[in-house]
Formats: structure tokens, sequence, C-alpha cells
């Protein structure tokens, strides 16, 4: 009977020892992460998903190191926003400045005097990472090379990017020419979510510019990952000696994106093996869950002090949250502050202890204060019982 007790009891604890083994709760998981060794050759690295912008791994992410030709992705964001705000069109031609003509470095070889439309300079620049065809695009823009980098390091302020300046569009290096893999990362997610059509162009491999003419000239891509794994759609590589190996890339899969940035690397193979490091950590492990869709009535409110009487309130934009895939989820808590009088109604939201977002809350409709007639007829409504 002893020695079936002990046998019972040892199996039991067996038992017990190996359930715990596979017992691992979502916070062990998040202490495991912060040891993880995506990148060990990079100077610097770091992961963001993009919807929250949340740091999934880093490495030195703020130290300042030269970019080289990541440099163009802020050019790519000023080139951008000028289209959407109709100060240029891609149909537009650019006659190449000598300033770019004469470079050297990654080009399409733009003669002085040559016009090219803005849609096969922005082309060569996000593909064959091409100088003279960035700086042409730059200096169209900015009237000169020192007004376009004001421009550049206006928008890197207005960003909040702490550890960047820009000497140059198109990254040669300069002792006062610097980013972080941080700062590269938000720029990458500002470009992309605010102007999606730049993937279109980044994510090709080959192509060309000048196809009926006698200078044709084939582009091939920079960052090869975008031709050996499908859901690589961009953005930016980069070499210097200063610098070394560059890149900062894009995933997109089961529509969820995340960024990777790697800064310092000592080879092309080194570089490319640790972006796609972190981003199939990225999305073999996270996903994002929307807690407040945009437009999503949160607040109607009836008050006879105010024109329209009946206001609605939405949100103004998504509210995602970042988890890990096999993590429980936590309670969604919701704080309304309405602000009628000064139009400054605010939606917070938690997930479980957690402030994720202040967002406003928007009316369709402009919210005035009613005038004195308009408070009248309401009183004279509610004396008569008329409806609407």
């Amino acid at each position: 009977m002893k020695k079936r007790i002990i046998v019972v009891l040892s199996f039991l604890l067996i038992f017990a020892i190996i359930s715990a083994s596979f017992t691992i709760k979502a916070t062990d998981l998040l202490t495991i992460n912060e040891n993880l060794e995506l990148t060990n050759d990079a100077k610097s690295a770091c992961l963001i998903e993009i919807k929250t912008g949340k740091i999934i791994y880093s490495k030195n992410e703020n130290e300042k190191l030269a970019p080289a030709s990541m440099t163009k992705i802020m050019t790519m964001i000023l080139v951008m926003e000028k289209i959407e705000q109709g100060t240029i069109k891609l149909e537009d031609m650019v006659i190449t400045p000598k300033e770019a003509s004469s470079l050297g470095g990654s080009q399409i070889y733009l003669s002085e005097g040559e016009q090219m439309s803005v849609n096969d300079l922005i082309k060569s620049m996000a593909i064959a990472s091409a100088n003279d065809a960035t700086m042409s695009l730059a200096m169209h823009i900015g009237g000169s090379e020192k007004m376009f980098v004001k421009m550049m390091n206006d928008k890197a302020n207005e960003m909040g990017l702490q550890n960047t300046n820009f000497v140059n569009p198109y990254g040669f290096d300069h002792d006062d020419h610097y980013s972080s893999a941080y700062d590269m990362a938000t720029m990458a997610k500002y470009l992309i979510t605010n102007y999606p059509d730049i993937l279109k162009y980044t994510s090709i491999y080959e192509d060309y510019v000048r196809e009926d003419t006698v200078k044709k000239f084939w582009l091939v891509n920079t960052n090869k990952l975008v031709r050996f794994v499908n859901e690589v759609d961009g953005l930016k590589t980069g070499y210097t000696d200063k610098s070394g190996y560059c890149l900062t890339a894009t995933m997109k899969k089961n529509n969820e994106r995340f960024i990777a940035v790697s800064m310092g690397n000592t080879s092309p193979k080194t570089r490319n093996n640790e972006i796609m490091n972190m981003l199939n950590y990225g999305v073999n492990n996270y996903e994002t869950k929307v807690l407040v869709k945009k437009g999503d009535v949160v607040k109607e409110i009836e008050d006879k002090g105010y024109s329209p009487n009946r206001i609605i309130l939405k949100a103004e934009k998504d509210v995602f949250i970042l988890k890990m895939k096999n993590e429980k989820n936590k309670e969604i808590k919701i704080e309304e502050n309405i602000d009628l009088k000064n139009d400054k109604s605010l939606l917070t939201v938690f997930y479980g202890d957690e402030k994720i977002d202040e967002i406003k809350l928007i009316s369709e409709e402009e919210i005035k204060r009613a005038n004195v007639l308009e408070l009248l007829l309401e009183v004279i409504k509610e004396i008569f019982l008329i409806t609407d």
C-alpha cells in the first residue's frame, strides 16, 4: 500500500512539474522579450508596430549615427507632402540643376538641364537610391539645397525627433548629419501612414527610366528583401564608410505592419538577416486590437443651450493596442471629458491599468451657443409641447 501511495505521489509531482514548465504568463513573456538578442552585429536597432508606434525591440535606439541614404526617407516625406498639397504633380517636368548632375555616388546619370518627371525622379530615388534624382527633387521644391535642408529639419522638429539633424537631402557623411534607429522608425511610420502610395515605388524590385530613349536606365532596388520576401514592400537602404550597412524595412502580414531599423552593420548579409529577425519576431508574436474606431458615436447630448440641440460626438481617430498573440485580453475602460463650451471634448482609453490614448471627440456640425431667439423658440416649444 505504501509503495502505491509513493508511486501516485511521485506521478502527481512529475505531472505538476511538467504542467508548470508549460504555464507561462503573458507578463513572463514580456520580461523574456527584454533579453532578446535579435541583432548582434548592428550598432543600433529598433522594431516598432505601425498602428501604435510601440517599440517591441530596441538596441541603442537613440544613439546618433550616420544614416547614409536612409536620409531619403525624410526627403520622400517632403516630396509626398507637396504632391498632396498640390504644389507639385507627378507629371511635372523637373530641370536637372548643376548641383544634382555633379553629385556622384548612386545615380541615374542626369545631365545638367535634362528634364525628367517627378514620378520618374521619385522612382529613381526610392528604388535605386539615386542621389542626382533626390537632389533634383529637393531643389525643385526648396529652390536651393540649403532651403530644402531647412525644411527637412523643421519637419524633424515638428515630428519630435530628438536625435536627428540633416545637412543634405541624400545622405552623404557629415559630422552634423545624423539620426537614430528610433527616429528613422518614426519617420518611416509617418511616411507610410500619411502617404501609403510611396510603397508603390519602394516595393518595385526593378524598373526603367528614359525607357524609350538612347539613355534608357535600369533601376534595381538596393533593398534585396523586396525581391526575396513577399511581405516586405520597403523602405530604404543606406551605406557609407562611416555609417556601415543600414536599412529601414517594413513588412505587412495578416493585416499587421511592422517597421525595423538596423544601423551600422558590417555587411549587407548580416544587415538583412537581422532585419528579418526583427520583422519575423514582430509578425509571429504580436497583434493589434482596435479599442475605438474612428467615427464611432461615443456620446449623444441633448442641450437646449447649444445649437444644434442634439449633439453627436464621434471618435476622431482609431485607438489600437498592441498585444502578444497569446496574451489574455484585459478590461477596456473609457473616460469621457465633455467640454462643449470650448469644443475640447476628450476620450481617454485604458487597457487594464495602462492609459493607451487620449483622443478628441468631434461633431460633424459646428457647435455654437444658442442665441436668445433660439432659446426663446425652445421655451415656446416646451410650453406648447411642439416637437420637431
